[in-house]
């Protein structure tokens, strides 16, 4: 076996984590990390001395810190606890609280289950591969970066624009999705007022920078967090019939749904369906990597912040999912709705309160649904605007967006951002929901290109790592089941392509025949709207797919103190096998 085939295993103790302390010092050590570093041009912001200017809360805060092209690196205030929670619990949002019910509908239970588990096996190594490039190359707009450095110039232009257009057209949907929440109490207040109400909300947040994003996503991820451990502490007393007595569930419950009315519905088109739902609801879970640019210490903080995606997937997901699929009948029409992400009784979550008569708990789900969809909002400003910066700052964007502010921030491209959200007006005219379902459209399979692209990038990555003369030891954090693990996730992100691709093709579910043209792209819009931003930066660079022989890996490499990770690993090393490979994956 080639140590590159070997890279993901643990049973060696070639294992580097979160426990270097302060392994970041600018030393480069002897012996397994003696590799050259060679540095670039780097412009880094500074935090401001005067604490009301770094935070964003006077007019000094907002004047020019650094304009014009080239890499800049933006202040680090983002600390490990907010980066683990950003993985944990972060950008969970309408597709997981709403959306499942529409896909539960669509395809049942067991279709919900495989699915998500697909995603989430997918979702493990993408995120996995991304924390490897990330603590080697912490830099701001990651994912466009990696595509440009390791794949190709025009693909990278690509990543990166289609991930601004993902944020941009997921922002309105969600603000409105936070509207119709409200709604579940009042109905007799225009949804417009509350549009507003969070957008206001939104615009506060972010005179706050990277750390009201980070304390943002730390508070509501616990609290998600939190709701779904509730959750499924009273699901599994439902199910085995511990429920009131005026409620459905007073007697065993069990699994009887997946046998009556069935674990699947609508044969292999519903199956299918299911994927981009469960891809919309995983949509963020990549922007724990962009965090890391931001973060004070990504070499200590980012492999431990990646290492809990998988209780992310576990807990949040296949267990919440799970539990929804065996107390919610895929048949209720209550749920026909969820699909549109329109109405908030549709979610499953809020039924399973309802049909338990547990007076108060479809409220609190509803609350949880509420500061969901408001923090995936957050999130998408946040990722939109980090991307757009970095675009401009390669040459890829308009100059005006390099301009940063002496409080941190991307002004003009959080600017930028903000406004798409008034898109979310539009759901007051009658004309809405048709364009409601473009946006959806652009946004749906976006993030699956960037999750293969991030795959793709890792492959590259290792490859070019092994031609130049480089060992496996001189990287210090390695994804649990190496350059495999991303050959497993571009191969699932492939078959999950292919899948939407028969769903656009065919005619909806109830209908035989093929689709039309109309349903085809509201479907698989982001398709063409990649081939196309992908022809653009090709003939504006003229720049082509990177040989292996011409990637490099050594320009702009973050320098470690080798001697620390050395001794890290060598503690790891004298542990049992058992925990090892426990310390390799959680």
């Amino acid at each position: 076996m080639s140590r590159e085939e070997d890279s993901g295993s643990a049973e060696k103790g070639h294992v580097a984590d979160d426990g270097f302390g302060s392994a970041e010092k600018g030393h480069v050590g002897d012996g397994l990390g003696s590799s050259e570093v060679i540095s670039r041009q780097v412009t880094t912001v500074q935090p401001h001395p005067d604490f009301m200017t770094r935070t964003g809360l006077n007019i000094e805060s907002f004047k020019k810190a650094h304009y014009g092209r080239g890499i800049v690196e933006l202040e680090r205030p983002i600390k490990p606890r907010h980066l683990n929670m950003i993985a944990i619990g972060g950008s969970i949002g309408a597709g997981f609280f709403v959306g499942s019910g529409g896909a539960l509908s669509n395809g049942g239970p067991g279709s919900l289950f495989i699915d998500f588990l697909i995603i989430g096996v997918m979702m493990f190594m993408v995120v996995h591969a991304l924390g490897e490039l990330a603590v080697m190359y912490p830099v701001s707009g990651s994912f466009y970066t990696y595509s440009a450095r390791f794949i190709d110039p025009s693909w990278g232009f690509a990543m990166g624009w289609n991930y601004v257009f993902q944020w941009a057209s997921v922002l309105p949907l969600e603000l409105t999705v936070c509207g119709i929440a409200i709604q579940y109490w009042n109905a007799d207040i225009n949804i417009g007022v509350w549009i507003a109400v969070f957008l206001v909300v939104i615009i506060i947040i972010n005179l706050f920078g990277a750390i009201g994003y980070a304390e943002e996503e730390y508070w509501s991820a616990l609290f998600k967090l939190s709701a779904t451990v509730i959750f499924m502490i009273i699901a599994f007393v439902l199910v085995l019939g511990g429920g009131p007595s005026r409620g459905r569930y007073d007697h065993y419950w069990g699994a009887k749904l997946w046998y009556d009315p069935g674990a699947f519905r609508n044969g292999f088109k519903g199956f299918c369906s299911v994927f981009v739902t469960a891809a919309f609801s995983f949509s963020g879970t990549e922007l724990v990597g962009l965090a890391a640019a931001e973060s004070s210490n990504p070499v200590k903080s980012l492999p431990s912040a990646i290492k809990q995606v998988f209780w992310r997937i576990t807990l949040f997901y296949i267990l919440g999912l799970f539990f929804v699929g065996l107390l919610i009948e895929s048949t209720d029409k209550e749920l026909l709705n969820a699909g549109a992400y329109d109405d908030p009784h549709a979610s499953p979550f809020v039924l399973v309160g309802k049909y338990a008569g547990l007076h108060g708990f479809d409220h609190f789900m509803n609350i949880t649904i509420l500061v969901s969809v408001l923090s995936i909002s957050v999130s998408g400003v946040y990722g939109g605007s980090r991307t757009l910066t970095a675009l401009a700052q390669q040459g890829y964007a308009p100059k005006l967006f390099t301009y940063i502010d002496k409080s941190g921030r991307p002004l003009f491209s959080v600017i930028v951002l903000i406004l798409c959200g008034f898109i979310a007006f539009v759901s007051l005219d009658a004309t809405g929901p048709v364009v409601f379902a473009w946006l959806q459209s652009i946004s749906g399979l976006a993030a699956l290109f960037t999750w293969g692209s991030v795959c793709v990038a890792h492959i590259r990555f290792r490859h070019a790592w092994k031609y130049h003369g480089h060992s496996l030891d001189e990287i210090p954090f390695r994804a649990a089941c190496g350059i495999w693990g991303s050959y497993l996730g571009l191969f699932l992100n492939i078959i999950v392509l292919m899948a939407q691709f028969y769903t656009a093709v065919a005619a909806p579910i109830g209908e035989t025949g093929l689709a039309t043209a109309e349903s085809f792209f509201k479907t698989y819009l982001a398709a063409p709207v990649i081939l196309c931003f992908w022809a653009i930066g090709y003939l504006w660079k003229r720049e082509g797919f990177l040989r292996i022989s011409q990637i490099d890996v050594d320009t702009g490499r973050r320098e470690l103190d080798w001697e620390e990770i050395n001794a890290y690993r060598a503690r790891v090393a004298a542990w049992p096998k058992w925990r090892r490979i426990l310390h390799t994956f959680i």
